[in-house]
């Protein structure tokens, strides 16, 4: 609330409400982004690198669990609408 000076007197008025922001839309984009965040937390590229220098395969954790978050973003960039919430750790798998 807030207390205005109108034509005079003074009166009582609410505060006029912030102009509205349509939300964005979500993005396949945003989705591939957030799929290859997670997989840099997973430090995948030092292990493809790894593997290429020293000829040791990366451990098949790593693997699946990349091979889990590519289908993971495939499926959430297929639905239709996309959730606001599609970065959250319920659509993606668990990391061990």
């Amino acid at each position: 609330m807030r207390f205005a000076v109108i034509s005079g007197s003074r009166e009582w008025t609410e505060a006029s409400p912030p102009p509205a922001i349509p939300p964005r839309s979500i993005e396949v984009n945003d989705v591939q982004a957030e799929a290859r965040r997670r997989l840099s937390v997973i430090k995948l590229e030092e292990w493809r690198v790894r593997e290429f220098v020293t000829g040791v395969p990366m451990p098949d954790t790593v693997r699946h669990l990349a091979l889990q978050i590519d289908f993971a973003a495939q499926a959430i960039g297929r639905l239709s609408p996309i959730p606001a919430d599609f970065a959250d750790d319920v659509y993606w798998p668990r990391v061990w």
